[in-house]
């Protein structure tokens, strides 16, 4: 199998199945116009947390890494009238991109960008807490203490998710010098051995190439 064949396959399920609209299409090109990487996540993926949101009849969400808003966008979608959704992004150019996003998909009265590094606003999230579901999506390295902190902030019965956990298989090598893999393994090996925690993780391939993620549910 080629990076052309997953491609093609995702873009024949997304013509069927997500139905990316013109919010989310522009989202997208905007984030790419204003020179973004391009880490978010695929249309199908971001139907999924759209869908895991749902299933979990999420009221409050938080997002540690905004980006351009293309999963915010999605994630918040998945919210009730009176929802809530908190995003954490540090740069300053990625979160006047998300604003400019979240405010054309009309959520911007449910979106509320917070600025600077996710470890210190974290904590003044406590008062607002629990949240029902957490989507991890930010610096590598820091995601054992993302998942002290989204720990602190959940309740049984929230899910929390993290994203790009794969690494192009990297994740399996133990001595890898890049702090991605290492922060993702440390993070996956904290999820597996919390009592508190039930969790899964996935491979994917697609238009985003070979990646996958964990779905943990907070139990206890």
């Amino acid at each position: 199998m080629t990076q052309q064949t997953w491609t093609a396959v995702d873009d024949y399920f997304d013509g069927l199945l997500v139905g990316e609209d013109e919010a989310l299409a522009a989202a997208a090109a905007d984030s790419e116009a204003a020179g973004l990487p391009a880490h978010q996540v695929a249309p199908n993926q971001g139907k999924l947390l759209n869908l895991l949101a749902r299933v979990r009849g999420a009221r409050r969400i938080l997002e540690i890494g905004t980006l351009g808003g293309y999963s915010t966008i999605w994630l918040a979608r998945a919210l009730p009238a009176d929802g809530r959704l908190v995003t954490l992004e540090v740069d300053e150019r990625c979160a006047d991109v998300a604003a400019a996003n979240i405010a054309r998909a009309g959520l911007d009265h449910v979106v509320e960008i917070r600025r600077g590094r996710a470890v210190d606003l974290l904590p003044a999230l406590t008062d607002e807490a629990p949240f029902d579901l957490v989507f991890i999506d930010a610096d590598k390295p820091s995601n054992p203490e993302y998942l002290r902190w989204a720990l602190e902030l959940t309740r049984p019965g929230s899910l929390i998710i993290g994203d790009n956990v794969v690494r192009d298989g990297a994740v399996v090598d133990e001595d890898s010098c890049d702090p991605r893999v290492q922060g993702v393994r440390r993070f996956t090996e904290l999820v597996a051995d919390h009592p508190r925690l039930t969790a899964t993780a996935l491979q994917t391939v697609g238009s985003k190439g070979y990646d996958g993620l964990i779905m943990a549910l907070v139990t206890d």
